[in-house]
């Protein structure tokens, strides 16, 4: 039962990794961090993100533009930047070394011990890719609550709201975390030798020469 249960965890870890790693790729790259809506002109909505800034016009058009100068950007979309492209890293590697490390896996069949450390060290990344996700998206979201309610500045200004990127942020270090969760579950399961199943079936083998040595006339 182990020697099945064990490698449909990990196939589940992987896909939930899987899954987190492309969400958090296209959470990186999505303009819609951050979602404007004029009142004054409901034909456009303004949507910023980590690269460029967008506007959407009521006909279906949108433009786009890069920001010009890194510096120049509010210090949450700098420090999002960075740690977006490193939860982007970490979780391509960590995909690489878990895929090696699976049971499933014919690589390294002899070196069992080896898989085990590919397969924790992998599950340590999808941690740290989930975390330095989750980290820049509820950053900007604090910022964005901040300046939403900030009593300073005039009713007649729009504010900034939540944008789709986040959302899709957060449930992708929900998923890289929950991967590789399930990936070092392997680590505390039992070990089950092969040995284990000789032995079995040894000592079935000799019950039954024994019981037919009784029955004997």
């Amino acid at each position: 039962m182990a020697l099945v249960y064990r490698p449909t965890m990990q196939l589940s870890g992987l896909l939930f990794s899987l899954l987190g790693w492309v969400l958090s790729c296209l959470t990186t790259y999505l303009p819609q961090w951050k979602n404007l809506n004029l009142e004054l002109n409901e034909l456009e909505i303004w949507t910023m993100g980590l690269w460029q800034a967008c506007v959407v016009q009521e006909e279906g058009g949108m433009q786009c533009k890069d920001f010009d100068s890194f510096l120049a950007l509010p210090p949450e979309l700098r420090i999002s930047r960075i740690l977006m492209v490193f939860s982007n890293g970490s979780g391509l590697l960590g995909l690489l070394l878990s895929g090696f490390g699976l049971d499933c896996s014919k690589i390294g069949e002899r070196q069992q011990e080896q898989k085990k450390r590919l397969l924790l060290f992998g599950g340590m990344l999808f941690w740290i890719s989930g975390i330095t996700a989750i980290i820049p998206v509820s950053w900007v979201a604090h910022s964005t609550v901040q300046e939403f309610w900030d009593e300073n500045i005039p009713d007649i200004v729009p504010r900034w709201d939540f944008g789709e990127a986040l959302f899709v942020g957060w449930f992708a270090g929900f998923c890289l975390i929950m991967g590789g969760s399930l990936l070092n579950c392997r680590i505390c399961s039992t070990e089950v030798h092969p040995s284990t199943g000789h032995y079995a079936v040894a000592e079935q083998q000799d019950r039954c020469q024994h019981l037919e040595t009784e029955t004997r006339p």
